[in-house]
């Protein structure tokens, strides 16, 4: 693997595929999150999908790509702490494999680089009729979030737990100023992307120089000024709030239960971290799934995940409506006793033998190895291959996992119930 700056706040990483028949470009943009401008930037990325200047409508698109021989092509938008990063990626068969000697590493690099850089705009912004359409899919998408009660109520609670942290800007925007957002306001707030974005490129499997020229290129005419990294203040810890919402008619209940990091500034190891909530409850040998669900019968799901540059914990369970509180009772008891007393031996070896085979499959795909490395980027960690993180992995201490579970104070309960039970705040 190769990383090098290329201009400032540009950077291309090259990884090996040999092992592979196709390659792989993928770009991602990291910039600011902005609570005003969030819901435009979903908008944007659904958008930037349809097509290009060169491939101005989907059809066209699809005829490009099937005839680069079935060729691959997605456009996403994820969290990074307070930031966001929007990217773009094409995968398909490697340059040798071309029956008529096609340059494929080019083809894919300008669709690519043509779906972020060179979008179809009319009259100088995008088309509306696309935004349209973009805004009425975003529209189903977030008034489909109350069907699911998973999903609302782990929404819910993080409402609560942020308040106005820049980590709690929502992904997707907000329903009530969908109608806002115009060829125009997308086309301000795709600007800003490009002038404020840190921009990586990773390439798999074929010759990066091209890709580097055809980057710088597209980048030439482009005024740039990269901002720095959103730094993340900690939610501060504060006594637990409870809060109760009925839903009429509901047969599961819900509870979701979030946690906020003493000095969160320090960011842990992501290995220690995954390894403590492995323990805690993030897979089939955890605490919470071996003696909440399987010895209590507590719950039908419950689990523990974390957000490491967030300093937040969460715990979410499918639960009777009857047990919510037996529940939540038996979670922290679970943590409380981790936290008295480092794992034995045998439940930490469980746990990392569960962990280390998700870093074995992490080969298995392109998508895969470039998650691993770009995950390590915006950690802003050395790269490390999968062996080496198998090797970090099995370096970490019970006393490691414990330490960082005793960092937690709980702080925002959120349950779901078809009881009658009033909010308490």
């Amino acid at each position: 693997m190769q990383r090098k700056q290329l201009a400032p706040g540009v950077f291309l990483t090259e990884l090996d595929a040999e092992k592979f028949n196709r390659c792989r470009i993928a770009i991602h943009l990291r910039y600011p999150a902005r609570r005003e401008s969030a819901t435009d930037a979903a908008v944007l990325s659904m958008v930037l999908e349809r097509g290009y200047a060169g491939c101005p409508d989907m059809t066209k698109l699809s005829r490009r790509l099937a005839a680069l021989y079935g060729a691959d092509l997605g456009v996403d938008l994820s969290s990074a702490g307070g930031d966001r990063v929007l990217s773009a990626d094409i995968c398909g068969i490697k340059q040798q494999f071309a029956l008529a000697g096609e340059d494929l590493v080019a083809d894919y690099a300008d669709i690519v680089f043509g779906v972020l850089f060179d979008p179809y705009l009319v009259d100088g912004s995008f088309d509306p009729e696309a935004v349209r359409i973009e805004k009425e899919s975003l529209r189903r998408r977030l008034q489909s979030e109350y069907n699911d009660k998973r999903l609302y109520c782990v929404r819910q609670a993080r409402r609560r737990f942020y308040g106005d942290n820049p980590a709690g800007i929502e992904l997707y925007g907000y329903l009530n100023e969908i109608d806002a957002v115009t060829p125009r306001t997308l086309r301000t707030e795709y600007d800003r992307i490009l002038s404020q974005a840190s921009i990586e490129v990773m390439v798999q499997g074929a010759d990066a120089e091209p890709v580097a020229r055809r980057l710088l290129d597209r980048l030439d005419a482009i005024r740039r000024t990269p901002a720095q990294i959103t730094r993340l203040t900690p939610v501060p810890a504060a006594p637990v709030r409870h809060y109760t919402e009925e839903i009429p008619g509901l047969t599961q209940g819900k509870l979701c239960m979030l946690f906020t990091r003493d000095g969160a500034e320090d960011l842990p190891s992501i290995h220690v971290l995954r390894m403590a909530m492995g323990i805690f409850g993030g897979t089939a040998t955890s605490r919470l799934f071996r003696n909440v669900r399987e010895k209590q019968s507590l719950c039908y799901y419950c689990g523990s995940s974390a957000l490491r540059a967030a300093g937040v914990m969460m715990v979410d369970s499918g639960v009777e409506s009857a047990n919510i509180d037996k529940a939540e009772a038996a979670i922290l008891k679970e943590l409380s006793d981790l936290c008295a007393r480092p794992v034995d031996g045998e439940e930490m070896e469980q746990c990392r033998r569960t962990l280390l085979a998700g870093i074995d499959a992490v080969g298995d795909s392109l998508s895969g190895l470039a998650s691993w490395y770009y995950g390590q980027i915006m950690r802003g960690e050395p790269l490390v291959d999968p062996e080496q993180g198998k090797a970090q992995m099995l370096a970490v201490t019970p006393q490691q996992v414990q330490e960082i579970l005793q960092s937690y104070s709980y702080s925002v309960c959120y349950a779901l119930t078809g009881r009658g039970e009033e909010a308490d705040a």
